[in-house]
């Protein structure tokens, strides 16, 4: 393994040589904690992670909920948002505000966007979004899954709303099996929020399972392969509940769940939420989000603080076959390219 020598000069006038793997000053920048914040409506969710090669920098699509928003009542606050964007230069160490996706969608009039997944294919790229048909002050309303296109990751054309297993389907997850299919797991609102999956030869044309694979209530299902298995984490709002999988129908559930005790980091010390994973070979990254105000000292508490929320990042590690992670490990981050 090839070392690099180091001439560290102290005051006294002494040399000392000391020996540094080349690879620990090739691993990345230490990521931000917390990562990322919103600086419009400071209430950052649902991130995803995709390279844009147009721009050559890494973009996260966010729920742009509006914590800073005063006089609004019940959970409308979650409701009339949009979907940011932030961007980092680095690998996704830093990273900066850029602007509200450009989403043309003019089906209803004022229309809330939640939870979107975007993946790249054959140098397009596609958005499957939840859609909610208005603002509300409750949770009981219809929603929807839409697919958008984009060339360019910040204007997206409506292609259709997908017909689903129920008229309350949120947050899809899109994976291309082995097979090369693709596959969306989303949340059946209305068979107690658990995961049903829809297939697809094309990103276009989808066809409903009608099967619950998931019967666990849970949301923002996120699906990837990692250390030759196929796993499956769930925002089981005790952390992140994790599956494993030989064939993407049949999931088992590992006994414990991750991030679901508190750490001790900036805006870390409650349970983590809705998350992103980016697998870069044998490394792994879950990108989640918290509520820093929803302490036990703030129960019942709807204020500002208690509504807004954070980036996180962790690294994820393999121990005897479960998926854990230390969130108050400090992550050093250098996403590939990936043209």
């Amino acid at each position: 393994m090839q070392k690099i020598i180091k001439l560290i000069l102290i005051t006294l006038g002494v040399i000392i040589f000391t020996e540094t793997n080349s690879q620990e000053l090739d691993s990345g920048n230490v990521a931000d904690k917390p990562l990322f914040r919103d600086s419009v409506y400071d209430g950052t969710a649902d991130p995803v992670i995709i390279w844009n090669s147009k721009e050559g920098k890494h973009f996260m699509f966010y729920t742009n909920r509006r914590a800073k928003t005063d006089n609004l009542d019940g959970v409308s606050w979650v409701h009339g948002t949009e979907i940011g964007i932030a961007q980092s230069s680095n690998g996704g160490a830093n990273w900066e505000y850029k602007q509200i996706a450009n989403i043309a969608y003019n089906l209803v009039k004022e229309p809330t966007f939640w939870a979107p997944d975007v993946i790249e294919n054959n140098g397009n790229y596609h958005m499957y979004l939840t859609i909610v048909p208005g603002i509300f002050e409750d949770w009981y309303h219809p929603r929807s899954i839409a697919h958008f296109t984009s060339h360019d990751l910040l204007n997206w054309k409506y292609e259709s709303t997908l017909e689903l297993s129920s008229e309350r389907v949120i947050d899809a997850s899109v994976f291309k099996l082995p097979n090369g299919k693709w596959r969306m797991y989303y949340n059946n609102e209305n068979d107690n929020k658990s995961i049903y999956y829809a297939d697809s030869e094309d990103l276009y044309t989808w066809g409903d399972s009608g099967k619950k694979v998931i019967e666990d209530r849970g949301e923002g299902a996120k699906v990837f392969s990692w250390k030759d298995k196929n796993w499956l984490v769930l925002d089981s709002w005790d952390g992140l509940s994790v599956y494993s999988s030989d064939d993407f129908e049949n999931w088992k559930k590992q006994p414990n769940n991750i991030l679901e005790k508190p750490g001790k980091g900036k805006d870390d010390k409650v349970k983590g939420g809705h998350s992103d994973i980016v697998v870069q070979g044998e490394k792994a990254f879950v990108f989640y989000f918290t509520h820093p105000g929803r302490i036990p000292a703030n129960k019942g508490v709807d204020n500002y603080e208690t509504r807004r929320s954070s980036i996180q990042v962790a690294e994820l590690q393999l121990e005897n076959g479960e998926i854990t992670t230390n969130r108050d490990e400090q992550v050093r981050l250098d996403l590939r390219i990936e043209d």
